[in-house]
């Protein structure tokens, strides 16, 4: 795999023993992360990516995340390849199971008899979960895929007219049984 997958540039480890229910907290990322962020992603620019977020004990172990994610972003116009602003802020939502669990669901999702989960818990592993994975997906799922400049439109030319008969070619013979 490749080595800049393994290792994302954002990572805030929390121990389950350490979490307050219902508490408000935030994620800040450094100057540093933003800019191995924005590299990753193939951005301009990255400011001001924060994450506000409560975490929540749920049955059997597991740990419900809510959250809103925030940034200011910059990509390049897909037409005219100037820079393109935007802003996300996006709600996030994730689920944190113990390993067994997840492996439970495992084997239920091989049973080709029963519906896939439309988002896959990650596990708690070590009795940690670690919350950059995913402020670092949202941000990556949250981007523009084809970011357009206000008022940038493509304009395609041929480089011959249309109005212009083929010289050679099987509509060539054509164009010269159409002509009176």
């Amino acid at each position: 795999m490749d080595e800049d997958i393994d290792a994302l540039p954002l990572s805030r480890k929390l121990r389950i023993a350490d979490i307050e229910e219902n508490a408000e907290h935030r994620i800040e990322a450094t100057s540093a992360e933003m800019t191995d962020i924005a590299r990753l992603l193939d951005l301009v620019g990255l400011e001001d990516l924060s994450f506000d977020y409560r975490l929540r004990r749920g049955a059997g172990g597991r740990i419900q995340l809510t959250g809103q994610l925030k940034a200011r972003v910059i990509q390049t116009c897909v037409i005219s390849l100037e820079p393109v602003e935007a802003a996300v802020d996006v709600p996030v939502e994730a689920e944190f199971w113990p390993a067994a669990l997840i492996e439970e669901l495992d084997k239920k999702a091989e049973d080709p008899g029963q519906s896939g989960l439309l988002d896959w818990p990650d596990a708690i592993t070590d009795g940690t979960i670690d919350l950059g994975p995913i402020v670092y997906e949202t941000l990556a799922t949250s981007l523009e895929l084809y970011p357009k400049r206000p008022g940038a439109s493509f304009q395609w030319s041929s480089g011959a007219s249309q109005a212009e008969a083929p010289k050679s070619g099987p509509f060539a013979a054509l164009a010269k049984l159409k002509k009176p």
